[in-house]
């Protein structure tokens, strides 16, 4: 057995210790292997997490651009085992998102994180089918996404299908929210995620 085929029937390994409080807040998509329900064609793509008052789960919103209009989606997010040390939640979205009555659930597992700074994180799934590289800022070091993308593969990953996230200046005000945002989409993106658009 080749290593690449030994390390995708071994569990993926997780950071220990994340500071949920010191995790929330704004990160930036610079690259993913990314799910359905994802626009192929967005850019600017971020989350923003909030961690709640019982400081277990957190509040979560996606957001990404779509031919210069916004399409979010919110959930929530909690530690499969809170007495565990292991970085593995699960995350849970209602869907369709202009109708939420359907939970979706999914992993949201921290594979690797700057635990001095909290500036960069990789974040996959023990399917191996989604990956997803985040950062603090719009951009991330060469050095640093290399370095990623090589965990990624000794953890099991098909680096070939990680797409980079293109990041337009100018697009996605620092505050920007559903309430004050008339060009919202949320429908149109959740119908395209069922065929592949």
């Amino acid at each position: 057995m080749g290593s690449e085929a030994a390390a995708a029937v071994k569990e993926l390994s997780v950071v220990n210790g994340v500071d949920l409080e010191r995790y929330q807040g704004r990160w930036y998509e610079i690259a993913s292997v990314p799910s359905k329900s994802q626009p192929k064609s967005g850019t600017n793509s971020r989350a923003t997490y909030t961690l709640k008052a019982d400081k277990s789960s957190v509040e979560v919103l996606n957001e990404t651009w779509v031919n210069g209009k916004r399409s979010f989606i919110r959930g929530s997010a909690w530690k499969v085992d809170p007495s565990s040390p292991d970085a593995k939640l699960k995350v849970r979205f209602l869907v369709p998102p202009f109708l939420p009555v359907i939970p979706v659930t999914g992993d949201y597992w921290v594979m690797a994180l700057d635990l001095q700074d909290y500036q960069w994180a990789l974040v996959g799934q023990p399917s191996r089918k989604c990956l997803w590289i985040l950062s603090r800022t719009p951009e991330l070091s060469d050095d640093v996404y290399k370095e990623l993308v090589e965990q990624a593969k000794n953890e099991g990953y098909d680096v070939s299908k990680i797409h980079k996230t293109t990041h337009v200046e100018g697009i996605g005000g620092e505050d920007t929210d559903d309430k004050n945002t008339p060009s919202d989409r949320v429908g149109l993106w959740w119908l395209k995620s069922l065929v592949g658009k």
